[in-house]
Parts: structure tokens; sequence; C-alpha cells
């Protein structure tokens, strides 16, 4: 009797078990994002797509904003013990966020949860920038982008202009006379351009393989300086600032905005901007549009990469072991093709790996689209050398915002070039100093 009793008492124990597994609820994965629009939707499906592949774990994206909210709302969070277990940071962010003791490296986590990944298989210009000083990654690439130029096919041959080529990049000397016969024919602006500091002094810099600051771009170390009122990156804002006088150059604000609706609009024949503007030109241009690299000097033969934009995904620590397990899968599913081709093709940011790339490629997607291979191929043209892998500094939000308050004193000539760079140079210099006192 004792027995058979014993025997039910196991059965119901092993079947309270299993009903616990069954109704058990999935972990949690929080992630916090700065995504909207299209974007957001986009980043929505992969979500969907993973929780979809299996049962353990659901992922919860959460918008908070813009870059800088999102990023403030994951500190303030982390302060108060309630923080997400992925956060989107953007990349001048990326310091701050290395040094915030606040993060779980994403290639411990990975190695932690047992995936062996191959990191060269990943587009080494976007690895770069999230890597520590022993190329170990930090952080989990996601929306990366750069800039290229986007110019109006209507408006060019209306003016009688033929692009010389769609894959080498026009000299600058060649767009001031291109933009000249564009306005001689009727344009009323020849040349905009998005996001200044990113586009007409970060990535003009690397291009031209020149420091934008000291000591590697701040990779070797905090004492760093801003290098950015040298001959050339001055010469080539007095340049922009001589073209405003008969149109050839327009100023419409820092970011995007202007600058997108002047191109969209008409008004501008060429627009330097994110390719990320793809989405948004794709669905609100009425006109014939293509994409080319950015321009160069004459005296550059073999200009460099360009650096890259956007955020990445930093795994913030502090959450229990289990629940890392999860996010380790979802990091994983995120780098699968599938879901890069996805958010490339609907997004324009960049495939992360270079198998999703080429899996694109043999696909013949960019046959179809060759527009969308520019920043590709103009990011990955050239080994990334210290001036072009992209920028480490401290307090790198305040710092682009000085370098742009300056840029519009010399669009408004309240400041000539060099008395401006030099300013921003000296600004920007107590900024770091701030930032290594802080952390060093």
């Amino acid at each position: 009797m004792m027995k058979k009793f014993m025997m039910l008492a196991v059965m119901v124990v092993l079947a309270v078990f299993a009903a616990d597994q069954v109704f058990a609820k999935p972990i949690e994965i929080q992630w916090w994002h700065a995504m909207r629009g299209a974007r957001g939707e986009t980043l929505q499906k992969i979500v969907d797509a993973f929780n979809a592949s299996q049962s353990d774990y659901v992922v919860v994206a959460t918008n908070k904003g813009n870059y800088d909210e999102t990023v403030n709302a994951g500190v303030a969070a982390y302060r108060a013990k309630k923080h997400p277990h992925i956060l989107q940071s953007f990349e001048v962010g990326t310091l701050t966020m290395m040094l915030s003791g606040a993060i779980y490296p994403v290639y411990k986590l990975m190695a932690d949860q047992g995936y062996k990944i191959d990191w060269d298989s990943y587009l080494q210009p976007v690895l770069s920038y999230y890597v520590d000083e022993n190329n170990n990654l930090l952080s989990m690439p996601f929306n990366s982008s750069t800039p290229v130029m986007y110019y109006n096919v209507d408006l060019f041959k209306a003016a009688g202009i033929d692009m010389p080529s769609k894959t080498e990049p026009l000299t600058w000397d060649q767009v001031g006379d291109i933009t000249a016969k564009l306005v001689a024919s009727g344009v009323k602006k020849g040349m905009v351009t998005s996001w200044q500091s990113w586009v007409q002094v970060e990535n003009y810099s690397a291009i031209h393989d020149m420091p934008f600051a000291s000591k590697a771009n701040g990779y070797e170390g905090l004492d760093c300086e801003l290098m950015i009122n040298n001959p050339q990156v001055v010469g080539h804002l007095a340049r922009l600032k001589s073209w405003m006088a008969d149109s050839r150059f327009s100023y419409e604000g820092q970011k995007y905005q202007g600058p997108q609706a002047a191109f969209v609009g008409g008004d501008a024949a060429i627009l330097m901007e994110s390719i990320s503007g793809i989405g948004n030109v794709k669905k609100n241009a009425k006109f014939a549009w293509d994409l080319a690299p950015l321009p160069v000097e004459a005296s550059m033969k073999e200009p460099q990469n360009s650096i890259i934009g956007g955020a990445s995904l930093w795994v913030m620590k502090g959450h229990p072991k289990k629940e890392y397990k999860g996010v380790a899968a979802f990091l994983d599913f995120l780098a699968q093709n599938d879901m890069q081709e996805l958010w490339h093709m609907e997004t324009g940011y960049f495939p992360i790996t270079v198998t999703a790339y080429e899996s694109l490629k043999k696909k013949g997607y960019f046959d179809k689209n060759p527009y969308q291979e520019v920043g590709i191929k103009q990011m990955t043209r050239r080994k990334p050398t210290k001036n072009s892998r992209g920028l480490r500094l401290g307090y790198f939000v305040q710092i682009r915002n000085i370098i742009n308050e300056e840029m519009e004193l010399i669009w408004n000539g309240s400041k000539t070039p060099q008395k401006a760079m030099d300013d921003a140079v000296a600004r920007s210099n107590e900024k770091l100093r701030e930032f290594e006192k802080t952390y060093k």
C-alpha cells in the first residue's frame, strides 16, 4: 500500500512539473530603441519573427524617442535598476557606453552562451567602430549607414549633364562645374548637405585619410585633441562658402529635414545624405534620381573608405544569468542572412555581415537596385586606416553641436572658415578635457 502511495505521489509531482513547463511564461527580453516610422515597422517584423521562431523567450521592443532620449532613458533606468536588456545607442555615444560600467560586452556574452562567431565575416568598417583595443566587439552593430551623393537625374538631363560615372566619385572641381551648369539652367540650388559635420568634416577627413583628432581619432587615448582646423578642411569649407554666392551650395539646416525637403521638392539637384534617406526619397521624389559616391579632391587618387553613422545594440549588465541566454539567441537571430537582407532592403541600412551582402548579390538584388550598393562599395573600397576606421571621442554629441554652430557662423558670414574651425577645435578640446577628467 505504501509503495503504491509513493508511486502515485511521484506521478502527481511529475504531472505538476510538466504542467508548469507547458504553461510557463516565456522570459521577456526588453529592447529599448529609437527607430520610428517605416524603420520601426521593419524592426518589429524582425522581433515578431524571432518570437515566432521559439517559445522560450519573447523580445519586447519599445521606442523611447530619438537617440538622445533613448540613451538618457537607459541611463536613468540603469541607475534605478529598471533597465532593459538591450539598449540602442548612436555611434557618437560609443565611448560613453564603453566607459559606463553598465555593459556586458557582446563578444563575451556570445562566448559565454556558447556561440562561436566568426567576427571576420562581418563588414569590418562597421565592426571597427565598436571594438576595444584588442579588437573585441563591445556592441552589436545594428543600423549602420554612410553618406553618399544623391542626384536628380531629370535636372541633370535638362541641363545637358551626363554623370561621368556612377561608381567612381566625382572630384570637387567637377562638382563645382556641374553645379554651375545646373544653376545656369534654372535650378534653384545646386547642392545641399544634410548632417553637415558628419558629411563635410568627419567623412571628408576620413575619405582623404586625414586625422579628425589626434591619438588615432581618440582610439588610442582620452588625451586626444581635434585637428579639423587644418588647411584642407578649412579650404573645403571656404569653397562651399564661396559657392553660396551663386547658389551652387545652399545651407538648409544642420540635420536632414531641410536638405531632404529641398532635394525631394526638386529645388536642389544634389543632396549629400545618409543611405538611410533612400526610403524617404524613394517614397516622395517625383522625378528620376540616382546615387553616386561622395566627391573627393582631384589629388586623392585612392580615396579611403567612408565612415559609418547610425547605432548599435548594447547589452546591459545586471540581469539574471538565465535571461542572457535569450539575449544571445536574439542577437544571433538578428545577424542571420534573412533578417539582414530584410533590414537592408526595407531601410537602406547596411547588412552587417559579408555573407548577407553576398547573398543579396547572388539573388541579383543589386542588379535591380544598384543605388543600394553605392554606400557599401564606398565604405568597403579600402581597408580602414587609423584615420578612417571611425571616431571615438568623449562628449561627442556636444562636440558635434559645437562644430555645427561654428559652421553656421561660416555660412552666415560671421566668421572666416579658419576662425570658425580654430574656435571649434578650442571649444571641443575643452569638452575632451572635461571627459578625460571624469573617466580617466
